[in-house]
């Protein structure tokens, strides 16, 4: 409880602080005066030559008088700075009888705010004149009354106030009576009739005289009313009231004919003397249309509503009169209880209902609060709803400024609808509410965004010009220009790419297309940046990577690197009779330009001299022998192969391959184009001598080499027994499926081993060896194989 205390205690002395520093803001006022009744239009006051401001300044400022209850009684002219009157004005009709008459009012500033306070008093004049409520006033005065007694008499009214006010009293000229004026409690001036001398009702039973009121104006103005004075019989008991003073408190909102009070006399006298009568004595006018009172009961009854903001209390003088005309009197106070009829005013004064975002403690509006009511009834407090990033200032008095908390973000929230609440303290409380839109416009603070930060597109090659390759989006969170956005192609970052003839783009929606065909085998993918820049002020721009792949189309037919197939002799691949199925006899190696399945190969044997005899292996071009060859097979076998890539529609190249049956390798042959064949037989003499020549030196030379291989190989390692040195290892798979760069993968060498043994001689031709693994092993195998063996390479 006591920290409660404490922080209570804190939150007043800073809530004191804040009222005081407000107050000092808003603590610079100004007053004027100027006559009721002054033509519309009559100059006041200069404000500019007041403030002490430059001139032109109420008008940059935005200058406006503001008065309680939205009414305009002064015009301000803001280029001469003139406060004008917008109208008449009628002292009575705005204060009544309030004195002095001031009429509050403020003048509002912008750019920066500031509020000034004024006061325009309302001088009276002497627009009215006295006026007794009643045309004759009856007194009923016993002929036992003695000189020096005092009769008061009913007042005049004068709306005026001061010294145009009631004044004096004068009676017209009689022996009997002379008055006095005299002075109440609350200063107002009534008359007095004092008796100069007895009266007798048998010499005079009335007298008429005239009673004449002056207010104090220049010239006085003047209001009369007849006094009938009745002389009566002895009547030596006046009406005595229980109480001088009744005081009662009336709720405002009392109904009509509800009672007040009910007051009470008593007279000693009997008959006539003693029957008494009740009724209002010099009260105002305001009480009597507002109250009744019962002649024989004495119960005050309202006969109209009350209403606390116009008057808060009454007072009146009751007179209770007997038959006799003797009379008694009493004061009634009737207070009038607020109630809490009046729901809290809220009167905007400036209103923005367009911000711009990113501009913290941006002014939004500037309104007053006021309550008729008055105590806990009139105490008021204002509000917004939580969670919206607004604030409001108590700027002076009851004027409260509406202004943004922190920088608004108009891609969060574009709009916000503030209900400002207005609502008192009283019982049951009353609100008022006002709802204002604010609207947040757009400042280009969002640089556009791609939806990927990378694209990738394919298209296939030999495209046709002016073909849209794929499309690139970016969005802006702002609104209007800011989000508008502007494709381009950015410089390629690699100075070789000529990226402006390759591909253009549509400023507007992002299309990319290719300007020209492009070529799989020249270029298979490039990448360049594309850009997107929003139309604000200034711009902002992001940018995204594209990727361009390129599809191989099967536009490439195979190339046959082996056997060659060129103009001049014929590539003859020799194989020895006595081969074993599936020895193998040459490798058709070719290539594709295409990729992929464009660039996968398979081989097939077209067409050949004996059928059966060989076969090619469908995926590596391999040509093997089908079965064992026998002397009826011809010596010259022509091989026509076909070569197909995979691709749609396929492509293929073909393929001759001649073979040459041999017995030994004591019968070389030297391949010869036919047209040179045809011309030898024109001399079959020179050729068999050279025949002959040619086969007892291969003879010789093979029967030295094959004696070497015998002695040689029986004192190799087990492993080479009866065997030929044939490089091991394994074979690339891609050598088959070779890539698309348009020369051979690997390198290809033909290794032509003889071997010597207890059968016949054998002949190994064209076992593709990888270069690298005979550079690696060469060394090694030299040293371990001691066979003889000679080597043919192909690059």
């Amino acid at each position: 409880m006591a920290g409660t205390k404490a922080q209570r205690k804190k939150r007043q002395v800073i809530t004191f602080i804040i009222l005081m520093l407000l107050w000092e803001v808003g603590s610079e006022s100004i007053q004027y005066s100027v006559l009721e009744e002054t033509e519309s239009g009559t100059f006041v006051a200069n404000l500019t030559k007041d403030l002490g401001l430059r001139t032109g300044e109420l008008a940059a400022r935005g200058a406006r008088v503001v008065f309680k209850g939205n009414r305009q009684h002064l015009q301000l002219d803001q280029k001469s700075g003139n406060l004008l009157l917008k109208e008449k004005l009628d002292r009575e009709e705005l204060c009544g009888d309030t004195d002095p008459c001031i009429l509050h009012f403020q003048v509002l500033l912008k750019n920066p705010v500031q509020f000034v306070q004024g006061e325009l008093q309302l001088r009276d004049v002497n627009d009215h004149a006295p006026e007794f409520l009643e045309q004759e006033i009856l007194l009923k005065i016993s002929e036992s009354s003695h000189p020096g007694a005092a009769f008061p008499l009913k007042i005049a009214h004068d709306l005026d106030v001061g010294s145009n006010t009631v004044q004096n009293y004068k009676i017209s000229t009689n022996t009997y009576f002379h008055l006095f004026t005299r002075n109440h409690s609350d200063g107002r001036k009534y008359p007095e009739l004092v008796l100069d001398k007895a009266l007798d009702r048998e010499e005079q039973p009335e007298l008429r005289l005239t009673l004449t009121a002056l207010d104090g104006g220049s010239p006085p103005r003047t209001g009369t009313s007849q006094v009938l004075i009745i002389v009566l019989d002895i009547n030596d008991n006046a009406p005595e009231f229980a109480q001088l003073v009744y005081e009662v408190q009336v709720s405002e909102n009392s109904p009509v004919g509800s009672l007040v009070i009910a007051v009470s006399a008593r007279d000693l006298d009997a008959g006539t003397y003693g029957e008494l009568s009740y009724s209002f004595f010099q009260s105002l006018n305001q009480a009597i249309q507002v109250f009744e009172i019962n002649t024989v009961t004495g119960e005050i009854r309202l006969k109209k509503m009350l209403d606390f903001e116009e008057i808060q209390s009454y007072r009146m003088e009751i007179e209770a009169s007997d038959g006799g005309g003797l009379s008694g009197k009493c004061t009634v106070a009737i207070e009038v209880m607020d109630v809490n009829d009046n729901a809290p005013e809220l009167i905007m004064s400036l209103l923005i209902s367009e911000i711009p975002e990113n501009t913290p403690d941006t002014v939004v509006a500037i309104f007053g609060i006021s309550d008729p009511d008055s105590g806990d009834n009139g105490k008021m407090m204002c509000f917004i709803q939580d969670h919206l990033p607004f604030l409001l200032k108590l700027t002076v008095e009851n004027f409260y400024t509406l202004i943004t908390e922190g920088a608004l973000d108009r891609e969060r929230q574009a709009e916000y609808n503030i209900t400002i609440t207005v609502t008192d303290t009283g019982t049951p409380k009353l609100k008022t509410q006002r709802n204002i839109t604010v609207r947040v416009s757009d400042v280009n603070d969002n640089a556009p965004v791609f939806t990927k930060t990378s694209y990738t597109f394919f298209i296939r090659e030999n495209n046709s010009p002016a073909v849209h390759i794929g499309s690139v989006s970016a969005t802006d969170a702002d609104a209007g220009a800011n989000a508008q956005v502007t494709y381009s192609l950015l410089p390629p970052q690699d100075p070789q790419l000529p990226l402006a003839s390759l591909v253009s783009i549509n400023a507007d929606n992002g299309h990319l297309f290719a300007l020209r065909a492009l070529d799989f085998e020249a270029l298979q993918a490039f990448e360049f940046l594309v850009g997107a820049t929003d139309r604000g002020v200034p711009a902002l721009s992001s940018q995204a990577l594209v990727r361009v792949q390129v599809l191989d189309a099967n536009d490439n037919s195979p190339f046959v690197l082996y056997p060659l197939q060129n103009g001049s002799a014929p590539c003859t691949e020799l194989v020895p009779r006595a081969a074993e199925p599936g020895y193998l006899v040459s490798k058709v190696v070719a290539v594709d330009g295409d990729s992929g399945q464009n660039a996968w190969l398979s081989y097939q044997l077209l067409k050949a001299t004996e059928p059966g005899l060989f076969g090619v292996w469908a995926h590596n071009g391999e040509v093997r022998t089908a079965r064992l060859l026998s002397e009826r097979d011809a010596a010259k076998q022509r091989l026509l192969l076909l070569v197909k890539d995979n691709g749609e529609p396929p492509r293929s190249a073909s393929v001759t391959l001649h073979v040459l049956l041999v017995d030994g390798f004591s019968q070389p042959y030297l391949p010869l184009p036919e047209a040179a064949a045809d011309a030898a037989q024109a001399d079959p003499l020179t050729v068999y001598l050279v025949i002959a020549l040619a086969s007892v030196s291969s003879l010789f030379l093979f029967s030295v080499l094959a004696f070497i291989a015998v002695r040689l190989c029986r004192r190799s390692r087990a492993s080479w027994v009866g065997g030929c040195s044939v490089p091991e290892g394994h074979l690339p798979g891609h050598l088959v499926d070779v890539s698309g760069t348009g020369t051979l993968s690997q390198s290809y060498q033909y290794e032509v081993c003889l071997s010597g043994g207890a059968g016949a001689s054998e002949f190994k031709f064209l076992k593709p060896i990888v270069s690298n693994f005979l550079s690696d092993e060469a060394g090694r195998d030299s040293q371990e194989n001691p066979n003889f063996r000679c080597n043919f390479g192909f690059n």
